[in-house]
């Protein structure tokens, strides 16, 4: 008989301090490996978010005025705070998001990233300035942080997106606040106190656990200048749209039905290899994990399906604190049967199991929320699975005829992420990044994720707004530009009106 573990009643985290929640409204919180229920999260009402949205309007104008450097320095001491708190920021991850070891760490590493380009911040907002213009006028431009901000974060990540979103936010002198996912809001509540801790002031972070309601106060509340979302494609378009409406800066990143092209040239072992990663990390809980591999030609596709069959049936599934698991529990009991749901009907609908992740002992008689790794050969365009994004480990197998036809079955997707191709031949790699409509594009890399220093965005469904996630981008997102110009006339001149623009001519 295994102890009880006890039951966390969780905090939000507003101007500075970790505040109970006033709703008596409450979301459980599991931990996905065993199914326990481990902590209660407040959700807060439209007057609670409004209350934190308040606050941080209050604190935003001493931030604003701190010089870019300075604000810096609270972003270095911040980032070694993670660095020296890792091993208990690991935990966390692991216990409510069902992560492995190596995962999270990874996950961590990547969210340092953000961190360390914000760090950077004080070249990436530097105006221009422009010496006589015309009529002795010279000009500048500067760049203004917003005010106060907010971010709306996904249970996958429950570190590297939140941390993608906000460092900058916070770097370039607004105030920023983070709704975290419900399922997953312990990790944002830890790194709330290392803010604090780093120096930053009471108001510029914080944290509201909710729901729908403070969304909405989010999205209406007019001292909220602009939003950050990453999530389901459905309510990434909500967000867009009702954000928009109320006259905000929007970024809303959705879904991806990512795919990998292989060409009979290519490395098979070597592809199988990258595919799995890809397509099976994180329990495939990732927007930018690989949904299909299209091999192109039937005697490549029965060689790499032959190939993949040996290597994901061997494939551990299990606890992140058992030795040698390659991945570990969804989410939730939802998403479990929805994945399950997905399989069920690709079967149904003609698709060949060619690993049934279904028929697993720990699938079958755990109680955590444990799927096993799916392969599933054979689909048409006719399938759901084909268009739909599994957030779980049912992986896909679309065979083609030729490169062109991959590039026309990709393009006509609503989803457009990430993809990816393997080849040795330089003309096929060049044709396929060329005519691609994707907005993040891999030449044998497996997930074309790119580094903190460059954007990160998708194309059509995949991203509604400008903005991005990820790199310098960031900075733009979150300033205002503000062009000044300025003559000082010498007083002992007498200037005549004039009523054309300065120029010059």
């Amino acid at each position: 008989m295994t102890e009880a573990v006890s039951v966390k009643k969780l905090t939000h985290f507003i101007n500075g301090e970790l505040v109970e929640g006033k709703s008596n409204n409450y979301s459980k919180v599991y931990n996905p490996t065993t199914g326990e229920v481990i902590a209660e999260v407040p959700i807060a009402t439209a007057e609670e978010t409004r209350e934190a949205i308040a606050a941080a309007k209050a604190a935003f104008p001493a931030w604003r005025d701190l010089s870019v450097a300075k604000r810096a320095e609270v972003l270095m001491r911040f980032r070694f705070l993670l660095t020296e708190n890792m091993e208990q920021l690991l935990d966390i991850i692991c216990t409510e998001s069902g992560k492995t070891l190596e995962d999270a760490r990874g996950e961590v590493t990547r969210a340092l990233e953000s961190v360390d380009l914000a760090i950077g911040a004080p070249h990436l907002v530097k105006g221009e300035y422009s010496v006589n213009v015309g009529g002795q006028i010279n000009a500048y431009s500067a760049k203004y942080p917003l005010g106060v901000v907010a971010a709306i974060s996904p249970f996958n990540f429950p570190i590297m997106v939140p941390l993608a979103q906000t460092s900058m936010a916070v770097a370039v002198g607004n105030a920023v606040i983070l709704k975290a996912s419900e399922k997953v809001p312990m990790t944002s509540l830890f790194v709330s106190e290392l803010w604090k801790k780093a120096g930053l002031p009471d108001g510029i972070w914080t944290v509201v656990n909710g729901s729908k309601d403070a969304v909405n106060e989010l999205l209406e509340n007019p001292t909220v200048q602009a939003i950050s979302f990453v999530g389901s494609t459905p309510v990434a378009k909500y967000i867009y749209e009702t954000g928009s409406k109320y006259g905000k800066r929007v970024t809303a990143l959705g879904g991806g039905k990512n795919n990998m092209v292989v060409m009979p040239d290519a490395d098979l072992e070597q592809v199988a290899n990258a595919f799995i990663g890809a397509a099976y990390g994180a329990a495939s809980q990732r927007c930018m994990a690989i949904s299909t591999i299209m091999p192109v030609g039937e005697e490549t596709a029965d060689r790499l399906v032959a190939i993949l069959k040996e290597k994901i049936s061997s494939l551990k599934v299990g606890s992140y604190k058992e030795e040698g698991t390659d991945f570990g529990p969804v989410i939730s009991k939802e998403s479990k049967e929805n994945i399950l749901k997905a399989i069920d009907l690709a079967e149904r609908q003609g698709a060949t199991v060619v690993v049934d992740g279904r028929e697993l002992d720990i699938v079958k008689n755990a109680e955590g929320f444990f799927v096993g790794p799916t392969l599933l050969d054979n689909i048409t365009k006719e399938m759901e699975i084909f268009d739909e994004e599994v957030f779980g480990p049912a992986r896909n197998v679309v065979r083609v005829n030729s490169l062109s036809e991959a590039i026309d079955f990709i393009n006509g997707q609503d989803l457009a992420n990430g993809v990816t191709i393997f080849t040795n031949d330089g003309a096929a790699a060049r044709k396929f990044t060329t005519e691609i409509d994707v907005g993040m594009v891999g030449v044998n890399v497996p997930i074309p994720i790119p580094v903190g220093y460059h954007n990160f965005a998708g194309f059509k469904g995949s991203r509604f707004g400008e903005g991005h996630m990820f790199g310098p981008d960031q900075a733009r997102f979150f300033t205002k530009t503000k062009t000044v110009s300025e003559r000082w006339p010498d007083t002992t001149e007498t200037t005549a009106s004039t009523f054309a623009f300065p120029s010059n001519n």
